[in-house]
């Protein structure tokens, strides 16, 4: 991991000080709301349907042990509202029609852009919270307002097998550039960057303001393939590839030009056509051109400024070494292991099922990548309470030298556990219900908090989220349907991100009612056989209690419909790219209840 500097700690304690003073000024009338808020939302502080909402970065998705416990700390000691703020939401929550579960306090929510959130921290403690994180180099910069956000990244990022060029010291020296650039503290709308070095793109790379995938060219040098405009929301769109190959030490000035066109011309008199993407579309080649322009001269008249020097890439890259983990020197121990694991695995089916879907290969033979699953029956998708996220930091320090990562999907990667210790991590995982063998399977699913909290959705995620997690219990049943991304919107801003979900949900708003579209076929990217696309909309929105049976629907219509290749089943993706979208249209639509159809 980056290991802050000293200036880099004494930055985070001066603005969490900062903070503090502006919330006593604002608490003693000094300060307006009008005048707070920026103040706030520069630190990670939103106002939510029924109490403040904390984003705190987590940059790129890396996260230490001891992180996590301070974090589990926020949890139990912070995230606790007045007990007649609590009734009164969830009186209000138990009047709206459609299934109505118990919110809940005292926990983090890990999000799909690798940050953890917190929706019930009474803004008055607001200050003490800025403190506890910078303890830890912890902070909410970058996690909210009209500024270049939170760089995320593949959570295999330097293990990964597939991997051509590890992003993470390219996102490190992003971050350090984009915080708080004065000239991009007040862009057209916020702006968001994904960076991935992989094969696969598990970053979601086109579905980003700028999305890059690092590259080698036929020299064997090190540069970008860099792509622009891309998005969810009322407008998806999938980025544009504006550079084939941008050298590596070219990334900031590029990104200078990119985002300095952008401010210069993006939409600031339509909030809903400001983001990037409506420039890029509406401008296309003359955007580019604009762009490549400036960046030559940023190159001529300003000397390239940003250009990374070797010895400042080289500073960096050096946190990012593999951490020292005393393995055994004997060549043959690795495999030992292996075969040691694969004995086990013979003897406990549930174990072998554990090892096939959340253990992942690494570049180092000896060790594995693992996934613990935030995905479980009585709790919201990346929900994590104060013991488990207490309980998720005793496994990082004991089985994965200290390090993990917050997920694209909502869970938590252990990226350096020893193959002879997989078993003892899997009975902890499991007995504090954080080994669910279903990364990739269905209850896999990303949902946003929805209505449940946020003042701009729509409809609520969390109800359906659970309902479709209950339905599909079974284990056997769920590695028949196989790998399908199932994504939950609570409204058009798509932070369930169900434009790029195999099968994607969006909550809207009917007469003040709540009513889901279901959209198929979206692909974040990560499959090597298929574009980055936006799901298509199935047909007349349906009620919350049709739902999970339009579902059930598209999935009895997927296994009449799939192929197979010896034991080998034709994933849903690939079904329904060959198939079409008229059988599952069909399905959906019959699966309707009667009663709801005159109302929808």
């Amino acid at each position: 991991m980056y290991q802050y500097t000293e200036f880099d700690k004494q930055f985070v304690r001066a603005r969490a000080a900062q903070h503090r003073d502006q919330l006593e000024r604002f608490q003693a009338g000094q300060l307006s709301g009008d005048e707070f808020k920026p103040l706030r939302l520069q630190n990670g502080w939103y106002v939510q349907r029924y109490a403040p909402m904390l984003r705190v970065a987590v940059p790129y998705g890396e996260i230490s042990a001891p992180q996590l416990k301070v974090l589990a700390q926020i949890a139990r000691d912070y995230d606790t509202p007045d007990a007649a703020l609590l009734a009164e939401a969830q009186a209000t929550q138990d009047k709206i029609a459609g299934l109505a579960p118990k919110l809940t306090t005292n926990y983090g929510h890990f999000t799909t852009r690798q940050n953890v959130q917190f929706n019930w921290i009474p803004l008055s403690k607001s200050a003490d919270v800025m403190d506890l994180l910078a303890s830890v180099n912890l902070h909410g910069i970058q996690t909210s307002g009209n500024c270049i956000r939170n760089t995320t990244t593949d959570e295999l990022a330097g293990v990964a097998v597939d991997e051509v060029v590890d992003p993470r010291p390219y996102a490190e020296l992003i971050r350090q550039w984009s915080t708080l650039h004065p000239e991009f503290a007040f862009l057209p709308r916020k702006f968001k960057i994904a960076i991935t070095g992989a094969q696969e793109d598990r970053a979601a790379i086109g579905w980003h303001d700028v999305g890059l995938k690092m590259v080698k060219n036929a020299s064997g040098e090190v540069g970008f393939k860099v792509l622009v405009g891309g998005g969810m929301g009322r407008t998806p769109v999938v980025g544009s590839q504006i550079r084939e190959f941008l050298p590596w030490n070219q990334i900031m000035n590029y990104l200078e030009a990119v985002i300095r066109v952008y401010n210069r011309w993006g939409r600031r008199d339509n909030l809903y056509k400001a983001r990037i993407k409506i420039l890029v579309k509406a401008e296309g080649q003359r955007y580019f051109d604009e762009v490549e322009a400036e960046y030559q001269d940023i190159l001529v008249k300003d000397g390239g400024l940003h250009t990374i020097p070797q010895a400042e890439f080289d500073r960096v890259a050096t946190c990012f070494a593999a951490p020292a983990l005393n393995l055994p020197n004997d060549a043959s121990w690795a495999a030992k292991a292996e075969a040691d694991v694969s004995i086990e695995a013979a003897k406990t089916p549930a174990f072998a099922r554990w090892i096939a879907q959340n253990v992942k290969p690494h570049q180092n033979p000896a060790l594995r990548a693992v996934s613990l699953s935030f995905k479980r029956v009585g709790q919201a998708p990346g929900d994590a309470t104060a013991d488990q996220l207490d309980a998720a930091a005793a496994l990082v320090a004991q089985y994965s030298a200290g390090e993990a990562r917050v997920t694209h999907t909502q869970n938590l990667v252990l990226p350096w556990v020893r193959l002879d210790q997989l078993h003892a991590l899997w009975l902890e995982a499991k007995a504090l219900g954080l080994a669910q063998p279903n990364i990739g399977l269905l209850t896999d699913m990303i949902a946003c908090p929805g209505g449940d909290y946020c003042a701009l959705a729509n409809a609520r995620s969390l109800p359906l989220a659970a309902a479709i997690t209950e339905r599909y219990q079974d284990l056997d049943e769920l590695n028949d349907l196989g790998h399908i991304d199932f994504h939950i919107s609570g409204c058009i801003n798509s932070c369930g991100h169900h434009h790029s979900g195999h099968i994607g949900i969006l909550g809207v708003d009917k007469d003040g009612k709540e009513w889901y579209q279901v959209t198929l076929g979206g692909s974040d990217g990560k499959e090597l056989s298929g574009p980055t696309v936006a799901g298509k909309v199935v047909g007349p929105s349906f009620s919350s209690f049709e739902v999970p049976d339009v579902i059930e629907a598209i999935l009895d219509t997927y296994k009449a419909l799939r192929t197979s290749q010896g034991h080998k089943a034709e994933a849903f993706i690939d079904t329904l790219r060959r198939v079409g979208q008229d059988p599952f249209k069909a399905a959906a639509n019959a699966a309707r209840h009667p009663a709801e159809v005159t109302t929808a």
